[in-house]
Protein backbone atom coordinates (compact mmCIF):
# COMPACT_ATOMS: atom_id res chain seq x y z
CA UNK A 1 0.00 0.00 0.00
CA UNK A 2 1.39 3.40 -1.04
CA UNK A 3 2.30 5.75 1.77
CA UNK A 4 -0.23 8.54 2.22
CA UNK A 5 0.91 12.08 1.57
CA UNK A 6 0.98 14.16 4.73
CA UNK A 7 0.45 17.85 5.28
CA UNK A 8 3.26 19.42 7.28
CA UNK A 9 2.47 23.09 6.89
CA UNK A 10 4.01 25.61 4.53
CA UNK A 11 6.52 28.42 4.81
CA UNK A 12 3.84 31.13 4.77
CA UNK A 13 1.20 29.46 6.97
CA UNK A 14 1.73 28.80 10.67
CA UNK A 15 -0.22 25.69 11.65
CA UNK A 16 -0.78 24.13 15.07
CA UNK A 17 0.00 20.47 15.70
CA UNK A 18 -3.67 19.77 16.40
CA UNK A 19 -4.80 21.28 13.07
CA UNK A 20 -2.05 19.45 11.19
CA UNK A 21 -3.25 16.14 12.68
CA UNK A 22 -6.86 16.93 11.74
CA UNK A 23 -5.86 17.57 8.12
CA UNK A 24 -3.89 14.35 7.87
CA UNK A 25 -6.62 12.25 9.52
CA UNK A 26 -9.18 13.64 7.05
CA UNK A 27 -6.86 12.77 4.16
CA UNK A 28 -6.25 9.24 5.50
CA UNK A 29 -9.96 8.55 6.13
CA UNK A 30 -10.97 10.17 2.81
CA UNK A 31 -13.52 12.38 4.54
CA UNK A 32 -14.22 16.10 4.13
CA UNK A 33 -12.52 18.31 6.71
CA UNK A 34 -14.95 20.87 8.12
CA UNK A 35 -13.12 23.91 9.49
CA UNK A 36 -15.00 26.37 11.69
CA UNK A 37 -13.81 29.57 13.28
CA UNK A 38 -14.41 33.28 13.39
CA UNK A 39 -13.52 35.31 10.27
CA UNK A 40 -9.81 35.98 9.89
CA UNK A 41 -8.50 32.82 11.57
CA UNK A 42 -6.96 31.44 8.37
CA UNK A 43 -9.59 28.91 7.29
CA UNK A 44 -9.39 29.69 3.59
CA UNK A 45 -5.62 30.13 3.74
CA UNK A 46 -5.39 26.59 5.14
CA UNK A 47 -6.62 25.10 1.85
CA UNK A 48 -4.06 27.20 -0.02
CA UNK A 49 -1.33 25.95 2.33
CA UNK A 50 -2.38 22.31 1.84
CA UNK A 51 -2.35 22.83 -1.92
CA UNK A 52 1.17 24.27 -1.78
CA UNK A 53 2.48 21.69 0.69
CA UNK A 54 1.17 18.68 -1.28
CA UNK A 55 1.78 20.29 -4.67
CA UNK A 56 -1.81 19.77 -5.78
CA UNK A 57 -4.14 22.07 -7.72
CA UNK A 58 -6.62 24.04 -5.63
CA UNK A 59 -10.22 24.24 -6.87
CA UNK A 60 -12.24 26.88 -4.98
CA UNK A 61 -16.03 26.85 -4.80
CA UNK A 62 -17.00 30.11 -3.08
CA UNK A 63 -20.48 29.82 -1.60
CA UNK A 64 -22.97 32.72 -1.62
CA UNK A 65 -26.46 33.08 -0.19
CA UNK A 66 -27.91 32.26 -3.62
CA UNK A 67 -25.70 29.23 -4.32
CA UNK A 68 -27.43 25.91 -4.95
CA UNK A 69 -25.83 22.48 -4.80
CA UNK A 70 -26.59 22.02 -8.50
CA UNK A 71 -24.27 24.96 -9.30
CA UNK A 72 -21.27 22.95 -8.15
CA UNK A 73 -22.16 19.93 -10.27
CA UNK A 74 -22.99 21.31 -13.72
CA UNK A 75 -24.99 23.96 -15.55
CA UNK A 76 -27.11 23.19 -18.61
CA UNK A 77 -27.34 26.32 -20.77
CA UNK A 78 -30.80 25.74 -22.21
CA UNK A 79 -31.18 29.43 -23.16
CA UNK A 80 -28.08 29.33 -25.39
CA UNK A 81 -29.27 26.10 -27.00
CA UNK A 82 -32.67 27.64 -27.72
CA UNK A 83 -30.98 30.72 -29.17
CA UNK A 84 -28.76 28.58 -31.42
CA UNK A 85 -31.72 26.52 -32.62
CA UNK A 86 -33.63 29.66 -33.59
CA UNK A 87 -30.74 31.31 -35.40
CA UNK A 88 -29.25 28.29 -37.13
CA UNK A 89 -26.35 27.60 -34.81
CA UNK A 90 -24.37 24.43 -35.49
CA UNK A 91 -24.29 21.44 -33.17
CA UNK A 92 -27.63 22.13 -31.51
CA UNK A 93 -28.29 18.41 -31.19
CA UNK A 94 -25.06 17.93 -29.24
CA UNK A 95 -26.35 18.56 -25.71
CA UNK A 96 -22.87 18.07 -24.23
CA UNK A 97 -21.91 21.33 -25.91
CA UNK A 98 -24.29 23.16 -23.57
CA UNK A 99 -23.29 21.40 -20.35
CA UNK A 100 -20.58 23.07 -18.28
CA UNK A 101 -19.17 21.42 -15.19
CA UNK A 102 -19.22 23.33 -11.90
CA UNK A 103 -16.41 23.33 -9.34
CA UNK A 104 -17.34 19.92 -7.91
CA UNK A 105 -17.56 18.51 -11.43
CA UNK A 106 -14.19 20.08 -12.25
CA UNK A 107 -12.60 18.41 -9.21
CA UNK A 108 -14.16 15.04 -10.10
CA UNK A 109 -13.03 15.16 -13.73
CA UNK A 110 -9.41 16.03 -12.95
CA UNK A 111 -6.91 13.34 -13.92
CA UNK A 112 -4.86 14.21 -10.84
CA UNK A 113 -6.01 14.55 -7.24
CA UNK A 114 -6.93 18.13 -6.36
CA UNK A 115 -7.77 20.08 -3.22
CA UNK A 116 -11.44 21.10 -3.32
CA UNK A 117 -12.28 24.07 -1.09
CA UNK A 118 -16.00 24.61 -0.42
CA UNK A 119 -15.64 28.05 1.13
CA UNK A 120 -18.13 29.49 3.67
CA UNK A 121 -20.76 26.77 3.32
CA UNK A 122 -22.89 28.39 6.03
CA UNK A 123 -23.73 31.28 3.69
CA UNK A 124 -26.06 29.02 1.67
CA UNK A 125 -29.55 27.95 2.74
CA UNK A 126 -30.07 25.21 5.32
CA UNK A 127 -30.69 22.44 2.77
CA UNK A 128 -27.52 23.10 0.79
CA UNK A 129 -25.20 20.77 2.79
CA UNK A 130 -27.73 17.89 2.70
CA UNK A 131 -28.08 18.32 -1.07
CA UNK A 132 -24.40 17.40 -1.41
CA UNK A 133 -24.46 14.24 0.75
CA UNK A 134 -24.67 11.76 -2.13
CA UNK A 135 -22.03 13.47 -4.22
CA UNK A 136 -19.54 13.76 -1.36
CA UNK A 137 -20.20 10.18 -0.22
CA UNK A 138 -20.16 8.44 -3.60
CA UNK A 139 -17.93 10.89 -5.44
CA UNK A 140 -20.23 10.91 -8.45
CA UNK A 141 -23.31 12.60 -9.89
CA UNK A 142 -25.70 12.04 -12.78
CA UNK A 143 -26.42 14.45 -15.65
CA UNK A 144 -29.93 13.55 -16.93
CA UNK A 145 -29.63 15.79 -20.01
CA UNK A 146 -26.74 13.72 -21.38
CA UNK A 147 -27.57 10.50 -19.49
CA UNK A 148 -24.02 10.42 -18.16
CA UNK A 149 -22.58 9.79 -14.72
CA UNK A 150 -19.57 11.88 -13.73
CA UNK A 151 -17.35 9.87 -11.39
CA UNK A 152 -14.28 11.19 -9.61
CA UNK A 153 -11.16 10.00 -11.41
CA UNK A 154 -9.18 10.78 -8.28
CA UNK A 155 -10.96 11.41 -4.97
CA UNK A 156 -10.33 15.08 -4.13
CA UNK A 157 -9.18 16.23 -0.70
CA UNK A 158 -12.23 18.22 0.43
CA UNK A 159 -11.87 21.20 2.77
CA UNK A 160 -15.08 22.92 3.90
CA UNK A 161 -15.05 26.21 5.80
CA UNK A 162 -17.74 27.80 7.95
CA UNK A 163 -17.89 31.04 9.92
CA UNK A 164 -20.45 29.39 12.21
CA UNK A 165 -23.16 31.83 11.10
CA UNK A 166 -25.67 28.98 11.21
CA UNK A 167 -25.70 25.37 12.37
CA UNK A 168 -25.12 22.67 9.77
CA UNK A 169 -27.36 19.56 9.52
CA UNK A 170 -26.42 16.56 11.68
CA UNK A 171 -26.45 14.20 8.69
CA UNK A 172 -23.85 16.37 7.00
CA UNK A 173 -21.71 16.73 10.14
CA UNK A 174 -21.56 12.94 10.59
CA UNK A 175 -19.72 12.66 7.29
CA UNK A 176 -17.03 15.19 8.16
CA UNK A 177 -13.92 15.43 10.28
CA UNK A 178 -14.41 18.58 12.38
CA UNK A 179 -11.88 21.09 13.64
CA UNK A 180 -12.45 24.48 15.25
CA UNK A 181 -9.67 27.01 14.73
CA UNK A 182 -9.30 29.06 17.89
CA UNK A 183 -8.26 32.65 17.47
CA UNK A 184 -4.45 32.70 17.87
CA UNK A 185 -3.05 33.68 21.25
CA UNK A 186 -0.45 36.44 21.31
CA UNK A 187 2.53 34.09 21.05
CA UNK A 188 1.15 32.32 17.97
CA UNK A 189 0.05 35.62 16.44
CA UNK A 190 3.60 36.91 16.71
CA UNK A 191 4.77 33.86 14.73
CA UNK A 192 2.11 34.49 12.09
CA UNK A 193 3.05 38.16 11.79
CA UNK A 194 6.76 37.36 11.44
CA UNK A 195 5.96 35.12 8.46
CA UNK A 196 4.63 38.21 6.67
CA UNK A 197 7.35 40.69 7.67
CA UNK A 198 11.13 40.40 7.45
CA UNK A 199 13.15 41.98 10.26
CA UNK A 200 10.15 43.55 11.96
CA UNK A 201 11.15 45.98 14.71
CA UNK A 202 10.58 44.25 18.07
CA UNK A 203 9.34 47.38 19.81
CA UNK A 204 6.81 47.94 17.03
CA UNK A 205 5.72 44.30 17.19
CA UNK A 206 5.15 44.38 20.97
CA UNK A 207 3.27 47.67 20.84
CA UNK A 208 1.07 46.36 18.04
CA UNK A 209 0.40 43.05 19.80
CA UNK A 210 -0.43 44.67 23.15
CA UNK A 211 -2.75 47.21 21.52
CA UNK A 212 -4.38 44.69 19.19
CA UNK A 213 -5.28 42.23 21.96
CA UNK A 214 -6.43 45.07 24.21
CA UNK A 215 -8.82 46.22 21.46
CA UNK A 216 -10.09 42.66 21.02
CA UNK A 217 -10.83 42.55 24.76
CA UNK A 218 -13.22 45.51 24.46
CA UNK A 219 -16.97 45.09 24.17
CA UNK A 220 -17.16 45.72 20.41
CA UNK A 221 -19.30 44.12 17.70
CA UNK A 222 -16.62 43.21 15.18
CA UNK A 223 -13.29 42.30 16.69
CA UNK A 224 -10.26 42.83 14.42
CA UNK A 225 -8.82 39.69 12.83
CA UNK A 226 -5.42 38.39 11.73
CA UNK A 227 -5.61 39.93 8.27
CA UNK A 228 -6.45 43.31 9.80
CA UNK A 229 -3.51 43.35 12.19
CA UNK A 230 -1.20 42.55 9.26
CA UNK A 231 -2.72 45.43 7.29
CA UNK A 232 -2.33 47.68 10.35
CA UNK A 233 1.37 46.91 10.67
CA UNK A 234 1.82 47.78 6.99
CA UNK A 235 -0.03 51.06 7.52
CA UNK A 236 2.12 51.91 10.56
CA UNK A 237 5.30 51.20 8.61
CA UNK A 238 4.20 53.21 5.58
CA UNK A 239 3.14 56.09 7.83
CA UNK A 240 6.46 56.05 9.68
CA UNK A 241 4.68 55.93 13.03
CA UNK A 242 6.79 56.01 16.19
CA UNK A 243 6.12 52.68 18.00
CA UNK A 244 6.02 54.48 21.36
CA UNK A 245 2.76 56.32 20.49
CA UNK A 246 0.87 53.32 19.10
CA UNK A 247 -0.94 52.36 22.31
CA UNK A 248 -1.68 55.97 23.25
CA UNK A 249 -2.95 57.26 19.90
CA UNK A 250 -3.86 54.08 18.00
CA UNK A 251 -3.04 55.56 14.57
CA UNK A 252 -5.06 54.37 11.56
CA UNK A 253 -7.66 52.77 13.83
CA UNK A 254 -9.95 52.40 10.82
CA UNK A 255 -7.68 49.67 9.48
CA UNK A 256 -8.55 47.56 12.53
CA UNK A 257 -12.08 48.66 13.35
CA UNK A 258 -14.74 48.77 10.63
CA UNK A 259 -17.92 49.83 12.45
CA UNK A 260 -18.80 53.36 13.61
CA UNK A 261 -20.19 52.15 16.93
CA UNK A 262 -16.96 50.23 17.63
CA UNK A 263 -14.86 53.32 16.89
CA UNK A 264 -17.10 55.27 19.30
CA UNK A 265 -16.54 52.61 21.97
CA UNK A 266 -12.78 52.83 21.44
CA UNK A 267 -12.83 56.64 21.76
CA UNK A 268 -14.88 56.48 24.97
CA UNK A 269 -12.50 53.96 26.53
CA UNK A 270 -9.46 56.02 25.54
CA UNK A 271 -10.99 59.13 27.15
CA UNK A 272 -11.96 57.20 30.27
CA UNK A 273 -8.41 55.98 30.78
CA UNK A 274 -6.92 59.26 29.45
CA UNK A 275 -4.82 57.65 26.78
Amino acid sequence: MAELEKFSGSGDYVVSEELMRAVNIAIALEKPLLIKGEPGTGKTALAEAISKSLNKKLVIWSIKSTTKAQDGLYVYDVVQRLYDSQFGGEGVDDIKKYVKLGKLGEAFSSDEQVILLIDEIDKADLEFPNDLLWELDKMEFYIPETKETVKAKQRPIVIITSNAEKELPDAFLRRCIFHYIQFPDQELMEEIVKVHFDNLDEVLLQQVMDTFYWIRSLDINKKPSTSEVIDWIQALQIGGIDPEIIRKEIPFAGVLIKKNEDLDTLDKVKKRFKF
